[in-house]
């Protein structure tokens, strides 16, 4: 093969994958119900929150909790 059909050849399967991957983004997208999405909206707001308030990443537990391991 030449060396100069390499790129060429680069370019097109590159274009191919990322159709066949804005095609499967089309087709596998779920359609939320807006509560659905205000739930996850929501959801993810409160990790946000308590990744905030504990900034170092660690929790102690209340006195008196059961270790459960």
């Amino acid at each position: 093969m030449h060396p100069d059909m390499h790129l060429p050849l680069h370019y097109f399967h590159s274009a191919e994958l990322q159709q066949r991957a804005s095609e499967f983004r089309l087709c596998r997208r779920p359609r939320l119900s807006p509560r659905q999405s205000l739930r996850m909206h929501l959801g993810w707001a409160l990790v946000e929150l308590g990744l905030h308030v504990l900034p170092n990443g660690h929790a102690l537990p209340a006195p008196g909790t059961p270790r459960t391991a």
